[in-house]
């Protein structure tokens, strides 16, 4: 069946005039809304108002335009029901093969955190995915575009055949309603956080409903929508199949926002451990340089200048960062380029490169270099989310601000000013660290990492030998409390002058005691940071 009337209403008008030229060249009939209409009769395309052939005008300030029996009948009928045909010849009704409709940018307005609601519900689209829908459950016989790149192959088979394939149009129906599905799970998830937050603002004094859960931050229904960015070589391991989807978070400092300058495609791996060393080095706001492993850090330094911290980074261990990638918190200049350049690295990530920089590092083929721009230091929008077997684990980012002015000093010797900024550098780095974690520090530099052991003491024994004679006068943080004072008790053998940890132990004085004994200093934060 030829596509002879099409439909088109669109909000991006990417590409419209040349699809409707063409709709046009082939004798399709155009009947459009609004803002389209105008544009294609700027263009010289002829078109007809769907206010004409629905013999209603727009009303509403446009809020009703399409929602007419004359446009929704001839998109639903279907071609081949004797009944429905006879039904369109009673009333008068022409049928529509072609539906070419995008959606109001609700995702793109709510993106402005100074949003009101009013111009949030505003972007809420009815006829558009009333329209889309309507298409899509009639695909066998209307064509629905909802995507600007479709354009030219839509065109060309239109050309070659004058019709769509059933293949075709159920490719292009399965991409409607997945758009409308984005569509609004974007706006359910936004009114279940910012809209909700609003209305608590407004209705201050009132009772929320009973059983609205208005109380806790978890939606009763969770909607993820995310959209297919790439499609990876592989999994962490080759057997497996991956992919890579991103939220379309259109603010902040996230890696799914990454311009990439050069180098060979992104692997899974190289996204997950990116992120790991995104994530850290904004924890900072001096000069900061973080090399990360298997997604834990494995060098990390702060420093005057970023060239300064690299190199200090690179040192704490010269072994791991092999293979590894480096994120910075400040552009890469060429000082820095020229050190990077000296070993293999997957990835370097940085605010920015300077030219010089990049005519360094591009030299390196397969180097690949991620551009974020400037650092939000505030944690990726929604939640921290983990999937497990049958459902998903939800929680909030552990983006909680420690202040080292309000840790509690527990033993007799109090660590000094120095101590005290290497232990809260430690503590950053810690936190970021799979646990049990312990992380050795001194001078703005990490010394030792123990990442991910099944008792904190393996992991202390670790991260002290890795830190080597240097471990003499350093400092020592842990994610978690001491269930023994085994932990203090390798410090105060290697020479650790302080230490930082929760606390919370029903043996809490134990490693106080111990310490006392040894001479070190420790201070309890309050604040556990397990990473699994």
């Amino acid at each position: 069946m030829a596509v002879k009337r099409a439909l088109i209403s669109v909000y991006d008008k990417r590409g419209i005039v040349e699809l409707a030229q063409g709709l046009a060249a082939l004798g399709v009939e155009i009947i459009s809304t609004g803002g389209t209409y105008r544009t294609l009769q700027a263009a010289g395309v002829p078109v007809r108002e769907v206010a004409e052939v629905a013999g209603f005008p727009e009303i509403l300030d446009g809020r009703v335009k399409t929602l007419q029996p004359q446009i929704h009948a001839g998109i639903l009928a279907i071609r081949s029901n004797p009944a429905h045909m006879a039904q369109l010849a009673e009333h008068g009704v022409t049928p529509i093969d072609l539906v070419v409709v995008n959606l109001y940018p609700f995702r793109e307005t709510v993106a402005n955190p100074a949003v009101t609601l009013e111009e949030a519900i505003e972007k809420i689209d009815i006829g558009g995915p009333t329209m889309v829908r309507a298409a899509a459950k009639n695909y066998q016989d209307v064509g629905v575009i909802v995507n600007p790149d479709r354009y030219a192959d839509v065109l060309a088979e239109l050309r070659a055949t004058g019709d769509l394939s059933l293949r075709t149009r159920f490719a292009l129906m399965l991409e409607a309603f997945q758009h409308t599905a984005v569509y609004d799970n974007a706006i359910a998830g936004w009114l279940a956080t910012r809209g909700r937050e609003i209305i608590a603002a407004r209705a201050a004094g009132e009772a929320p409903p009973a059983g609205s859960g208005a109380d806790s931050p978890f939606p009763q229904a969770l909607s993820l929508t995310f959209t297919k960015v790439q499609e990876l070589r592989y999994g962490e391991n080759p057997h497996q199949l991956a992919a890579f989807y991103s939220d379309g978070t259109a603010a902040g400092t996230v890696i799914a926002r990454a311009k990439q300058l050069h180098g060979k495609e992104l692997s899974y791996n190289n996204i997950n451990d990116a992120h790991a060393a995104l994530e850290l080095v904004k924890e900072f706001t001096e000069p900061a340089a973080v090399a990360v492993k298997h997604a834990n850090p494995c060098g990390v330094a702060v420093a005057p200048t970023i060239a300064e911290a690299y190199r200090k980074a690179y040192e704490a261990d010269t072994v791991s960062i092999f293979g590894g990638i480096v994120a910075l918190n400040r552009p890469c200049d060429r000082e820095t380029a020229e050190e990077l350049s000296k070993i293999f690295l997957e990835i370097v990530i940085a605010p920015s490169f300077e030219p010089d920089a990049l005519k360094v590092l591009e030299k390196k083929k397969n180097l690949r270099l991620l551009e974020i721009g400037p650092i939000d230091p505030n944690p990726p929008a929604g939640f921290d989310m983990k999937r497990v077997g049958g459902g998903l684990l939800v929680q909030s980012w552990d983006a909680i601000a420690e202040d080292p002015a309000a840790w509690k000093a527990v033993t007799r010797t109090a660590p000094t000013a120095e101590q005290l900024r290497d232990l809260a550098f430690a503590m950053k780095v810690c936190k970021h660290v799979k646990s049990n974690a312990i992380v050795v520090a001194k001078g703005g530099q990490t010394l030792g990492v123990g990442a991910g052991q099944m008792n904190r003491i393996d992991a202390a024994r670790f991260a002290i030998k890795q830190a080597g004679a240097n471990v003499k006068g350093a400092v020592l943080a842990s994610d978690a409390f001491f269930p023994f004072p085994d932990v203090v008790e390798a410090a105060g053998e290697a020479g650790i002058a302080a230490i930082v940890q929760p606390g919370g132990s029903i043996r809490d004085e134990e490693s106080i005691a111990r310490a006392d004994a040894l001479g070190i200093a420790m201070v309890f934060t309050g604040v556990r940071h397990f990473r699994h």
